[in-house]
């Protein structure tokens, strides 16, 4: 099998820098593929992802509608003449989320004209019809699904307070008979955790042994330990790249709101921003935590890192996770971790953390005072979770992984 350096398209439709794991995943394994010595191109949808330097990005606009002051007049006599801008309008319109479809749209003219540059096209979770298009025109393909986005809608439903929130909860998440179908036709897909294979397999009716496994990594040179910044003995940190059930950020609150009793000064900063008037700033409210809970959006890898060091104890909430990025940068950080058991969270911490039943506060709280309190445990929990993420979760092993998996799909 030639050695020779891949020509690799790695597709986003959206790739967030700030939040969310599919702009992480975009930039630190286009990096890593290029320091391995391949040639690499994001092609991807605006909020667009923040890539090193040298690696070409290929901007496919959309509406970027989630950014628009007003969804109505977002469309223009314009974009009436495009397909992918008239249907992606009306989608949301109707509550629904129509950028993996219109992404796909706009790529495949792209790809008509350009796609002989490359000798590979590696999508990031798009699952979009233009997939099959490619893959009946015999374009070598590899599809990264990081969960079964079902876990999300299906979490959601059970939190739904009425009838009227179900109704727009499946409707949000209309796209995924797409995803679905075309999952079930893909000839080559991979995730990041052997939790997601079996959960992958499951929601889209798949043989598991058919899905390949290439961990994420975590950059460990950026999210390191800062023993020249003091940490606050009673400062929690938690991520939560959106508001939503999925990720367990309400129970952290109920937690923080039992750890207040025996800890008055006990202080949590949440990575992220929560919806104006969503679940979260209203339970913060209704418990009178505003002083107690501070939240940071747009940060620089930098300025979370700064975070991590004055911080004692990290949280992880969610009620599940594909990978856990949040957890394993913590680790990294050199933090102590409180974790639930959500999807691959324990494959990820290991032993290294206090894991913890998802969707329970009173467990969250009670793993979150044992390591304030404990200090041999808090220092022992930061040293060996530093060390498994060094161990097994580093981006060059990723990338030689995932070079050996595309040379296999190209010989197929």
């Amino acid at each position: 099998m030639s050695a020779a350096p891949l020509r690799i398209a790695l597709l986003g439709y959206r790739g967030n820098p700030y939040s969310g794991g599919q702009g992480i995943y975009l930039k630190y394994l286009s990096a890593a593929l290029t320091e391995a010595g391949h040639s690499v191109t994001v092609i991807g949808g605006p909020p667009y992802p923040d890539l090193n330097p040298g690696i070409e990005l290929v901007k496919l606009p959309s509406l970027d509608l989630f950014n628009h002051p007003d969804h109505v007049r977002a469309l223009t006599r314009e974009h009436l003449r495009s397909r992918a801008d008239t249907f992606e309008w009306w989608s949301m319109l109707t509550g629904g989320f129509a950028e993996p479809y219109t992404f796909g749209l706009r790529l495949l003219p792209w790809l008509k004209e350009h796609g002989h540059r490359f000798d590979i096209v590696h999508d990031n979770q798009s699952l979009c019809s233009a997939l099959l298009t490619l893959q009946r025109r015999g374009m070598p393909l590899l599809t990264t699904i990081h969960h079964p986005i079902t876990w999300d809608r299906d979490i959601a439903l059970a939190h739904a307070p009425d009838f009227t929130s179900r109704v727009f909860i499946r409707r949000w998440h209309s796209f995924l008979r797409m995803q679905t179908r075309v999952a079930r036709k893909l000839q080559h897909v991979v995730t990041v955790s052997e939790s997601s294979r079996t959960d992958i397999a499951e929601a889209f009716s798949l043989n598991a042994d058919d899905i390949h496994v290439v961990h994420n990594g975590i950059d460990a040179e950026q999210f390191h330990p800062r023993p020249d910044i003091e940490r606050k003995p009673l400062q929690l940190i938690s991520t939560a790249s959106a508001d939503q059930p999925l990720k367990g950020t309400t129970h952290l609150v109920r937690a923080l709101a039992i750890l207040r009793d025996t800890h008055p000064d006990i202080r949590l900063t949440i990575v992220g921003k929560p919806k104006a008037g969503g679940p979260t700033e209203l339970l913060i409210k209704e418990l009178n935590l505003q002083d107690t809970i501070s939240f940071r959006s747009g940060l620089t890898t930098e300025e979370i890192c700064e975070l991590y060091a004055q911080s004692s104890v990290a949280v992880v909430p969610s009620e599940y996770e594909g990978f856990g990025l949040p957890a394993g940068e913590a680790m990294a950080c050199g933090v102590a971790v409180v974790s639930t058991d959500g999807g691959a969270l324990p494959e990820v911490v290991g032993d290294a953390a206090i894991v913890v039943p998802v969707g329970n506060p009173a467990a969250l709280a009670n793993g979150i005072n044992e390591l304030l309190t404990n200090d041999e445990r808090r220092a022992a929990l930061a040293l060996v979770g530093r060390e498994r993420i060094l161990k097994l979760f580093n981006w060059q092993t990723a990338a030689h992984d995932m070079v050996t998996l595309y040379r296999k799909v190209i010989a197929s």
